[in-house]
């Protein structure tokens, strides 16, 4: 199996090293991930400046490795189109820190890598742990590890992508799995005026997590309540319920 590892934390981050370690294991791994953080990045793609690409060496076996200047979308597109030897059997995103849960996915450079992976109609995954700081990857990637071994050839449709968010707790503390649907998760944002050394204002973004819809088939109720959450989406975004109805005049 040929498996394409990437995210929007950087090619350093704690996540996607524990996901490699892990994932190395059941075949050829490619890892093309940012060169630094590029959390909230959505689906953007660099058009307006060169992209940079560098080869890491991991020193793990089945295992090639290259940091890009761009964006989690960038490195998904230039590894399937350009880097790789031929197209992955799998892509997976993460491991992320923080998790992506209901409108998140919006923004979510993680999730943002996965549906690239798709709509190269490749089977793609993202995965996250629902904790920001001192996290500890080793339940999510020993998960991840268990995961792609029993259900990869599972009939999941390549233009599905799996958005799966992990507790951040002991093994045999977790409940089990629930499929879930995507709970609703907004955010009160708080924009921050400052003013650098020169006297020009600039803002900060705070602010706070709202979760409005705690459903027990949501995302965010698995979560809260200790179970790895798996939620398929789909990115197509188009409202067919709405086709029928609408009736405009020219």
């Amino acid at each position: 199996m040929k498996i394409l590892l990437t995210n929007d934390d950087g090619i350093n981050a704690k996540g996607i090293q524990a996901l490699i370690n892990k994932i190395s294991l059941l075949g050829e791994v490619y890892v093309v991930a940012p060169d630094g953080e590029r959390s909230a990045s959505s689906q953007a793609i660099t058009m307006n400046k060169p992209i940079r690409v560098d080869e890491v060496e991991l020193r793990i076996e089945n295992t090639q490795a290259w940091s890009i200047s761009g964006t989690p979308t960038d490195c998904v597109k230039l590894a399937i189109e350009t880097l790789l030897p031929q197209k992955p059997d799998l892509v997976i995103s993460g491991i992320n820190a923080g998790p992506n849960m209901g409108n998140d996915v919006l923004y979510s450079g993680t999730v943002s890598a996965a549906i690239e992976g798709a709509i190269h109609k490749i089977p793609s995954i993202a995965v996250s742990l629902n904790k920001w700081q001192d996290c500890d990857f080793s339940v999510a990637a020993e998960f991840m590890h268990s995961f792609i071994q029993k259900n990869y050839n599972s009939e999941w449709h390549y233009s599905t992508l799996l958005n799966i968010n992990i507790p951040a707790v002991a093994g045999e503390l977790i409940g089990g799995i629930k499929i879930t649907k995507l709970g609703n998760r907004k955010y009160e944002n708080a924009f921050h005026r400052r003013k650098d050394p020169r006297g020009r204002v600039y803002y900060w973004m705070g602010g706070q997590i709202v979760d409005c819809d705690n459903a027990e088939d949501t995302d965010i109720y698995a979560l809260k309540n200790n179970y790895i959450s798996i939620t398929p989406i789909h990115f197509d975004l188009t409202d067919y319920n709405s086709i029928e109805k609408l009736n405009f005049t020219v």
